[in-house]
């Protein structure tokens, strides 16, 4: 082994021990702290209705928290699907029956306002119509809505919390049901 060689390998082990104690001084070096505040945790399906407003058929704005703390019925629809339409009047009889448990029916439109507000005039629908346009398809998959189909139907207790979904058209009868379950 030539002098070259053994300064070539003395110098690497030194790098190499070098590169050694600064791994184990860093090791019991204690972590920083943090101060930055936690991010935000994104607001519940029930939340994020609640806290938007919403134009009725006529183009008047309604924030939808006015129906917080109550028992409530949103039905996710639209004018151009034909089980939607067919069990409007339905629900219509349910939110007038149902009004004296304080229990609310509201419909969520997914579709233009004009559209709406022609389907409104025509079908004299009594509870509450909202306009949401395409944000209401993304709210009703917060909902769980995931495959995009219409109707579908969240029933929220007083509490906030929703109680049941339902996808297609409704059987009354089932959301009668878990309804009478929500109050005595």
């Amino acid at each position: 082994m030539t002098r070259k060689e053994v300064l070539t390998y003395v110098g690497f082990a030194l790098l190499f021990a070098a590169i050694g104690a600064y791994v184990a001084a860093r090791r019991n070096v204690p972590a920083p702290v943090v101060t930055t505040p936690p991010p935000a945790v994104a607001a519940g399906p029930v939340e994020e209705l609640f806290g938007q407003s919403m134009n009725d058929a006529s183009g008047a704005s309604h924030a939808l928290g006015r129906w917080k703390g109550k028992p409530l019925v949103v039905n996710f629809w639209a004018p151009w699907c034909a089980p939607c339409v067919a069990e409007m009047p339905e629900l219509d009889q349910l939110a007038t029956a149902s009004a004296a448990r304080n229990i609310n029916v509201i419909g969520i439109g997914i579709d233009s306002p004009s559209n709406i507000a022609e389907f409104a005039t025509r079908l004299k629908i009594n509870y509450p119509l909202y306009v949401a346009g395409l944000s209401g398809t993304e709210l009703a998959r917060k909902f769980g809505n995931s495959a995009g189909g219409l109707p579908y139907t969240v029933l929220i207790g007083a509490d906030g919390k929703v109680v049941k979904t339902y996808l297609g058209k409704l059987k009354f009868d089932e959301l009668q049901a878990d309804l009478n379950k929500l109050q005595p």
